[in-house]
């Protein structure tokens, strides 16, 4: 310990004023604990102000010889006259008011609160403080309790039945005992360091003593019908948590999980609101705005079980992979270090609570089956994002932008209402900048936060959208593609796999049959679906249809063949369990869905007996290309093309739909403005393509 005098610029030790209690406290550690070994070294006090404070003031005037002998007797004479005076030694009147109410609403034992008034003057005296130093720096969980039992003068049986788990003070982690330290003043701790301030000094009610680490929530944005998408969990969860806190059923614990910002928060601040309960949040920062370690939060968790135990009260608990998260390889979780106590909890709370997570990876199942019910939120409907969007954005979108916005499958609550804030509060200086209007600035916020996520942005032109000419009557398909779609109109269910060469129409005949059946579409292609993480693949496919079922939606999985590869050809065992995943998804899945490939060859053997129809799509045949050409004429307002033409098309028989897209999107920079140009830009796509005949790079009719 490092040896420290207090003394004024005379030379004079300065007087600091301590109560009859605390120089009883600080001669106890000194006497009875033999502090005065390391406060009585080399012939002078290590604290000067100690020294003063306890009434050895006289020793230190500089002409006195120290007299180690002497000053010994003396301090034994002083702990002997403060042990006569135990009787009129008391803490601070303020403390024993907060500490009567603490124990009234949480049933501390008189030995609990002895310990919690020296806690909380150990933490606020720094007298006190620099007299514990004196113990030293290896004191081991045992020899604190000695040291309380001695200090307090209290049984030591009694100090260990209050830290024990079924003692009210170790359960209420008001007070802990931190093993990865050695000073007393740093392996006694309390709640929070404002906790220790606010019930030393001020007049405080319980819960607010706690508000820097349970603080009430601010009120819901949404409603209950913005929560449509979720009915089900929600005919559950309602009446269950209804009857659960007017029966005040203990070890109520809901779990929410699902992608950020999809809304789990509010979810959980309208449930507190529908059954006209008052929902607390366990801090995730501190008054500093830094970080909460995992642990701590967890203290202040079960702390406030006590302290809301008989109030209308809800607890939410955010972020919990601070918890249940392991810290490395061989680091484990707070949750997993504290199994036993975690388990308990889950089990005995008094006061509900809704556990919120991103991610249920990494919840031990041992936790997980503790929870009453564990709800995944998703992603909004897009029926249901329209209503969000007009919801939070009345005065900033149109309807038009509205149904515009709501078609992204990625865009959730969170980031519609943090963009709606932004535009409002700089409404004024957007006319004014005339840079970007408000519906400009909405989609500059909404698709920075979505490619910062990885979603793709909303587009203001869709490219995928289908051509205004389009027809099914322009795939060369072996099945009649208007018959399938009328079938399906009737059965709303069925199971298609769509495959041939790239850009002869597989996608876009998905996108006209959603339109025809009149069901949203969702699309998924490969790189929305592969992850980089162990278990990733298989749980983003698995959340695709769910929520294509969910949403009532055609899902339409665009190139397939990345995850039904033959299995036995598999050189790891993930391209086995994406195959796997992906064929039990499909088996299940009781709506429309489309998997299109360029690949067929290959494709798992089991895989191709989950669809009900496979469909080959071809190249154009020579009436429907010569069609599709004349429909595009008059589409770009040229005159029909000339039949001269008509052989160079026959030509081309690797000709798709696709090449005439491909065309029209050069014609915004490279105009096309005659049937013959046209025909020219469609043999110059085909001259890329291998094994085509009757086209050239740089064809010229």
């Amino acid at each position: 310990m490092s040896r420290r005098r207090y003394r004024s610029a005379s030379g004079v030790a300065e007087a600091y004023p301590a109560s009859s209690l605390l120089r009883l406290w600080i001669l106890r550690l000194l006497v009875l604990l033999d502090g005065r070994k390391e406060f009585l070294r080399d012939k002078s006090f290590s604290n000067d102000a100690l020294a003063s404070a306890i009434g050895l003031e006289k020793w230190l005037e500089s002409e006195r010889d120290f007299v180690e002998k002497e000053v010994n007797a003396e301090l034994h004479k002083l702990h002997l006259e403060s042990e006569r005076m135990a009787r009129n030694s008391t803490v601070p009147a303020r403390l024993t008011r907060n500490i009567d109410r603490l124990s009234t609403l949480v049933g501390l034992s008189v030995t609990d609160c002895r310990i919690l008034e020296f806690v909380a003057s150990l933490k606020n005296e720094h007298l006190l403080r620099e007299a514990t130093d004196s113990l030293g720096s290896e004191l081991s969980n045992a020899k604190v309790l000695h040291v309380l039992a001695t200090v307090l003068d209290i049984p030591e049986y009694e100090i260990r039945a209050s830290f024990s788990p079924s003692g009210m003070l170790a359960r209420s982690n008001l007070v802990t005992v931190d093993s990865d330290n050695n000073y007393l003043s740093y392996k006694l701790d309390l709640l929070s360091a404002r906790f220790a301030a606010n019930i030393y000094s001020a007049d405080s009610d319980p819960i607010s003593l706690i508000r820097d680490r349970v603080a009430p929530a601010s009120p819901a944005e949404l409603g209950l019908d913005n929560f449509e998408h979720i009915a089900r969990c929600l005919a559950v969860l309602r009446p269950y948590l209804k009857n659960a806190l007017a029966s005040r059923r203990k070890g109520v614990n809901i779990f929410l999980h699902g992608k950020p910002g999809t809304g789990k928060s509010q979810l959980a601040k309208i449930l507190a609101q529908d059954m006209g309960y008052e929902l607390f949040e366990v801090a995730c920062t501190d008054e500093d705005g830094d970080p909460v370690k995992g642990e701590l939060r967890l203290y202040a968790l079960r702390a406030a079980q006590y302290f809301f135990a008989n109030s209308k009260a809800i607890l939410v608990f955010e972020e919990v992979e601070d918890i249940f998260s392991n810290g490395g390889f061989f680091e484990p979780s707070s949750a997993q270090s504290h199994k036993a106590w975690m388990n308990r909890m889950l089990e005995e709370n008094t006061t509900p609570i809704i556990w919120i997570s991103n991610s249920i990876r990494s919840i031990d199942p041992a936790f997980m089956r503790r929870f009453d019910m564990v709800c995944e939120v998703p992603v909004p409907s897009q029926k249901q994002r329209e209503r969000l969007l007009q919801t939070l954005c009345a005065d900033v979108l149109d309807s038009r932008a509205v149904a515009r916005f709501a078609t992204s499958e990625s865009l959730a609550p969170a980031v519609v209402s943090k963009a709606a804030d932004v535009v409002r509060s700089i409404r004024a200086e957007l006319h004014e900048q005339k840079v970007l209007n408000v519906e400009e600035a909405f989609e500059f916020l909404v698709n920075n936060t979505l490619e910062a996520q990885r979603h793709r942005p909303v587009r203001r032109h869709d490219p995928n959208r289908l051509p205004e000419v389009y027809d099914p009557l322009f795939i060369n398909a072996d099945v009649n593609l208007r018959e399938i779609a009328d079938g399906l109109v009737q059965s709303r269910a069925g199971r298609l796999c769509l495959y041939g060469q790239p850009g002869t129409g597989k996608t876009a005949y998905g996108r006209w049959l959603a339109e025809r059946i009149d069901m949203p579409l969702l699309v998924k292609r490969a790189s929305d679906l592969i992850s980089m993480w162990v278990g990733g693949t298989e749980e983003n496919i698995a959340l695709a249809f769910r929520q294509a079922e969910q949403d009532g939606a055609l899902l339409l999985i665009d190139e397939v063949d990345s995850f039904l590869q033959d299995r036995r050809g598999a050189q790891h065992s993930w391209e086995v369990t994406a195959v796997n995943e992906m064929l039990t998804q499909i088996e299940a899945f009781s709506g429309v869905f489309i998997a299109s490939t360029n690949l067929m060859d290959g494709l798992d053997q089991a895989a191709l007996r989950r669809f009900d129809l496979k469909v080959k799509f071809d190249f154009l045949k020579p009436e429907q290309a010569w069609e599709l050409l004349r429909r595009h004429c008059a589409q770009l307002s040229m005159p029909a093309p000339s039949p001269d033409l008509l052989d160079k098309v026959r030509r081309m028989d690797k000709l798709a739909p696709g090449d005439f897209a491909a065309v029209l999107r050069q014609s915004r920079f490279h105009p096309v403005t005659t049937p013959r140009l046209l025909v020219a830009a469609l043999a110059a796509e085909c001259a890329l393509k291998e094994g085509c005949s009757g086209a050239s790079i740089g064809f010229l009719p």
